[in-house]
């Protein structure tokens, strides 16, 4: 359903990439581990990549678990994080929890037409 950006909460689609700083050796998987743990319990829709998670639902709740993530990995004995965020939205389309596969989908569909 599109959404009208004075009537309803933005649909918003994130990419962010949490960086624990001062951490006891140089890996980072286990801090990492469980920010994808904060954002099972999430609901939203979610994908980790090599360097960072996409994160797609209502702007207030893609907010409040990057705050969650941050929150559990505080927990966990870290004393800094940092943290980068690129968010977008858009009102042109439906917000189907799908906007990123849709973008990915897009471009291998092109790509496959190319290799034929």
């Amino acid at each position: 359903m599109t959404t009208s950006a004075t009537s309803e909460e933005l649909y918003a689609a994130a990419d962010f990439c949490l960086i624990p700083m001062a951490t006891p050796d140089t890996s980072v998987a286990v801090f990492i581990a469980e920010c994808q743990r904060v954002l099972e319990k999430s609901g939203l829709v979610y994908h980790m990549h090599g360097y960072g998670t996409n994160i797609e639902g209502p702007w207030s709740k893609v907010s409040e678990a990057i705050h969650a993530c941050h929150a559990a990995v505080h927990a966990q004995g870290i004393p800094r994080i940092a943290t980068d965020i690129r968010i977008g939205t858009r009102t042109d389309k439906p917000s189907d929890g799908k906007v990123n596969a849709g973008k990915v989908t897009r471009v291998e569909a092109i790509l496959a037409a190319k290799e034929t």
